[in-house]
Parts: C-alpha cells; sequence; structure tokens
C-alpha cells in the first residue's frame, strides 16, 4: 500500500471553506515519511472565516429547528461511512502524520465510539426534562438545553481527524454550527472526515473547515465564535483562554501532560513491558496521554528496566502503509529538535541511555529511535517539561507511597497507568492519583475509548471534559422555563400584605419535607 494519489488530496483539498482563485496563497502539504509532497490547500484569511462564521449562522438556525433524532440520523451514517472507508482514511491520517498503521486505526477507532456514542445519548440528554418548581402545583419547572451557535474548534496535528471532527460531532448534535481550523501541516485528515459527514447528510455550511495560520485563522475563529475547544500545549490554551475570557464566551481545552505509570513489585512484568512500549511510543510519543514517566518499586526495577527495554528493540520501526510497523516517524523537523535536546541535556547532565537515542534518516527524514533512560533528575529539561516524543525515563523508588507522591508532583494532570499485583490495588492507587484519567493495568486507550466517561485533565493539562454527558451538554446554554399556574404571587383579593408573607414563608418552611428539596 501507498499514499492516496494526488487526485485525492486535489480532490479533498476543494472542501475547504476558503475561497478559491489563483491570487489565493496556498500551503504544500507534505508526506511526513519521506518529505515528497502531497497537494497544495488554500490558505485561509480572515475573509475567509467571517464569510465561513456568515454561512454557519444562517445554516445553525435551520439545523437547530430539527428534530434531535434527525441530527443524530445524520451521525449515525457518518459512523457507518467510517467503517466502511476506513481503509482510506488511515493512508490519509498515515500520509500526514507519519504515525504507524494501527495508531491510524486507533484514531477511527475513536472516532467511531464518540459517533456511536453521542449520536445515541443526544435525543436524551437535549430532551426537556422536568425538575421541582419553586411552589408545587403553583409552578411547573423544566430545563431546556439551547445551542450556543457556531462553536470554533482548533485542532491539533497529532491527532488530525479525531481531534477536528471528533469534537465536532457533539457540537452538532447539539444543534450547532462548526468552524474548523486544522493544523497547518495536517488539513487532509480533517478534510477526510467532513467529507463523510456530507456525504452522511450534514449541510455543508454547517461545518466549515478553514486551514491557515493560528495567528490568522485561529484569532479570527476566537474572535467570532459562541464557544471554544482547542487541543494543544498549554501555552497556547492560557492565550486562548484569556481571549475568550475578553468575549465572555466558553472554553474548552485538552492541553499538556507529563504522564507517569506507577509500577508496583506485585505487577506481571512480563506484560507491563510490552504494553508500556504503546504507552509509551504509540505516534512515537506524539500523544498528550502517553506516558514519560515511570515509577517502579526498587525491588523489581532492574527486572523490569530489562524486560522494557528488552520490548523496546522488538519494536519496529519505519514507514509502512500496513500494519508491519510499530512506531513511525516525528511529524516535523520542531519536533525532532525537541527530543534531540531534551535528550543531549539530559545525557550532559548524567543521564544514561538504555536504548534508542538516535535519529534514523536511512528510514526517513524525521525518524527518532524508541529512547529509554534512567538516571533523570530534577534538573534536567525532560524531567519536568512535556517532551512529546519517543523519549521516557525510570525512575526506582522505595515503595508505591514514594511514586504516588513524585508521581502527582506536576503541574500537569492528564493521564496515569497503574499496574499493580491485582486490580483492586491498582484501582487504590489511582484514586489518590491527580489526573483527570486513570488506566489500571492499561496505559491510556480505555479511558479514551469510554466515551461515556469524561475525558480532560487536572491542574495545566486542561479545562472542562470532552467525552461524557459533559462532552454534548457544554455546548448548549441550559435554559429554566418555569410556567407559573392559577395565581402568581401577588396577595390575593381581601388578604392583606402581612398575612399573605405569613402564608408564603409557611409554605416555604413546609417544602423541606417534599423530595427534591
Amino acid at each position: 500500500m501507498s499514499a492516496p494519489t494526488a487526485a485525492e488530496f486535489a480532490r479533498l483539498g476543494a472542501l475547504t471553506a476558503v475561497h478559491h482563485s489563483d491570487q489565493h496563497e496556498r500551503a504544500t502539504i507534505t508526506e511526513t515519511f519521506t518529505g515528497m509532497a502531497l497537494g497544495e490547500v488554500p490558505v485561509g484569511t480572515v475573509a475567509d472565516v467571517e464569510a465561513a462564521f456568515r454561512r454557519a449562522r444562517v445554516a445553525a438556525s435551520r439545523w437547530a429547528a430539527r428534530p434531535v433524532r434527525e441530527r443524530a440520523a445524520v451521525v449515525e451514517r457518518f459512523r457507518a461511512l467510517l467503517v466502511e472507508h476506513r481503509s482510506r482514511l488511515m493512508d490519509v491520517i498515515q500520509a500526514e502524520s507519519g504515525k504507524a498503521r494501527w495508531a491510524a486505526q486507533e484514531e477511527i477507532m475513536g472516532l467511531i465510539f464518540a459517533a456511536r456514542y453521542f449520536s445515541g445519548v443526544a435525543p436524551k440528554l437535549l430532551a426537556r426534562h422536568s425538575v421541582p418548581g419553586a411552589f408545587p402545583i403553583l409552578n411547573r419547572a423544566a430545563v431546556y438545553h439551547q445551542p450556543k451557535g457556531v462553536v470554533g474548534v482548533i485542532a491539533p496535528w497529532n491527532y488530525p481527524m479525531l481531534l477536528s471532527v471528533g469534537d465536532a460531532l457533539p457540537a452538532l448534535l447539539a444543534g450547532n454550527a462548526v468552524v474548523v481550523k486544522p493544523d497547518s501541516i495536517t488539513p487532509y485528515s480533517a478534510l477526510a472526515a467532513a467529507d463523510l459527514l456530507y456525504r452522511a447528510g450534514l449541510p455543508r455550511d454547517l461545518l466549515a473547515v478553514v486551514p491557515g495560520r493560528g495567528t490568522v485563522v485561529g484569532t479570527a475563529i476566537v474572535e467570532s465564535c459562541d464557544y471554544l475547544m482547542f487541543t494543544g500545549s498549554t501555552a497556547t490554551g492560557r492565550t486562548l483562554a484569556q481571549q475568550c475570557g475578553r468575549r465572555l464566551i466558553g472554553f474548552s481545552a485538552e492541553l499538556g501532560g507529563k504522564n507517569p505509570m506507577i509500577v508496583t513489585a506485585g505487577a506481571k512484568l512480563d506484560r507491563v513491558a510490552k504494553a508500556a512500549v504503546r504507552a509509551c511510543f504509540s505516534n512515537a510519543g506524539q500523544l498528550c496521554i502517553s506516558v514519560e514517566r515511570i515509577y517502579v518499586e526498587q525491588s523489581v526495577a532492574a527486572e523490569f528496566t530489562e524486560k522494557f527495554v528488552a520490548a523496546v528493540e522488538s519494536a519496529r520501526l519505519g514507514a509502512a502503509y500496513d500494519f508491519s510497523a510499530d512506531i513511525g516517524s516525528l511529524i516535523s523537523p520542531a519536533q525532532l529538535e525537541t527530543v534531540t535536546a531534551h535528550l543531549a541535556d539530559a545525557t550532559a547532565k548524567g543521564a544514561r541511555v538504555l536504548t534508542g537515542g538516535r535519529a534514523r534518516p536511512d528510514l526517513g527524514p524525521l525518524f527518532f529511535e524508541p529512547t529509554v533512560l534512567d538516571g533523570v533528575a530534577d534538573d534536567m529539561t525532560c524531567a519536568r517539561e512535556e517532551t512529546f516524543g519517543p523519549l521516557v525515563a525510570i525512575y526506582p523508588v522505595a515503595d508505591v507511597e514514594e511514586a504516588i507522591r513524585r508521581a502527582n508532583d506536576t503541574e500537569y494532570g492528564l493521564n496515569a497507568s497503574v499496574w499493580a499485583a491485582s486490580p483492586a490495588e491498582g484501582e487504590a492507587i489511582a484514586r489518590r492519583l491527580r489526573t483527570g484519567t486513570v488506566c489500571v493495568d492499561e496505559g491510556y486507550a480505555p479511558a479514551w475509548a469510554s466515551t461515556a466517561a469524561p475525558m480532560g485533565g487536572m491542574g495545566q493539562s486542561g479545562v472542562g471534559r470532552r467525552h461524557g454527558p459533559d462532552g454534548l451538554l457544554k455546548y448548549t446554554e441550559p435554559q429554566n422555563v418555569v410556567v407559573t399556574r392559577w395565581m402568581n404571587l401577588d396577595a390575593p383579593p381581601l388578604v392583606s400584605q402581612d398575612l399573605w408573607q405569613r402564608t408564603l414563608m409557611t409554605i416555604a418552611r413546609s417544602l423541606r419535607f417534599l423530595p427534591g428539596r
């Protein structure tokens, strides 16, 4: 198998919500494995974003008027198309991102799970529901969910399909329109998924994909949207949060992580070592929820390290549009530079490379071996900062208490992995970790794929949650509608104000005995 054809990329490029003309600037998108050109996409401008929002607002008013079950039917058809076209979609993801095919399939599966969950629960979550009124019988209260309007999604390059259109799905189901800015180096993945949504029956103006520079397109989206969903670095998240705050619009973000794994003396080390390769080096470590710190009880640290290093060395590094490679490429020269700099800093200060540690230009321009370090100290850059690459450190610890303390000693709090003698012991440890998700006896995938549960970070790792009921309801404005029947709160005829107010207080005091109070 090979990358999709130039004709396929040209077709996808034509789906952007950017004015196509000979005068428009165009960006060349390259195949990560080789550095060769895949095609060109028009670069969006402020005018393109403004036009997309004008069309989106008109489309959103019609879309919100449609029954929720009709909207859910579109997303369910999209899910079926994902299954049907998964091989071609994986080709596009791999071509742009350089990840191994199994990691590309992981992204498609994430989209399938999200579509299934949100299309299934949207009718119930968005339905009118009754709540107790102030005065029983007299007041009837109900909660409705109004869409925000037009949601902006600023997506990253590491999971360019899942974290663009995947975040758009619940917003669309809630009755909004969506304008997406994909990362500048991975626009085709978002466009390929948008293409299937259009085929599933979604009106084109409801989902606009506008490629372009973050300082131009991203800023214009923040200045126009009614709610913003962002995935990316903590530094950029802080800036966007300030911009949203000035406009008093809602904001949700999944940001960076420095995710720990804890391995106790009772864990099955062969199983842990094999699974840790996926946990640390999925997408060449370019994953917000992948593991970068491993804390192992001293009594088994040497044995675990030996097994883990052997498992890493047996992993197949390479470029392939099939399942023959376990680990793919880094995505850009900037990521390669970061990994190289973090490694050089660590080794210069005394860390030891147990395996890996080399760029592999023989495989492709951006390949780097999965690398395991020991002897990493707090003054090393990779000890505290997110590397976002194939670099992990092992830290022997005296006991579980030290492991928990050191795992929590970070400004981040996105994901953690725990391996113990029993699931019960692992869960007990998990509950003491300050992270938004914890996987017991796995790395990250089950937590992500459990779409009925919230996904997000604590501390500097994010604001709000994707997945679960909150992942849909955050795109709505809850509305309280209270109907007063028979009489209002004015004093009835011939009843003095003094007597009426004392009567109201008597009623209010008695309400504590009623259910729901």
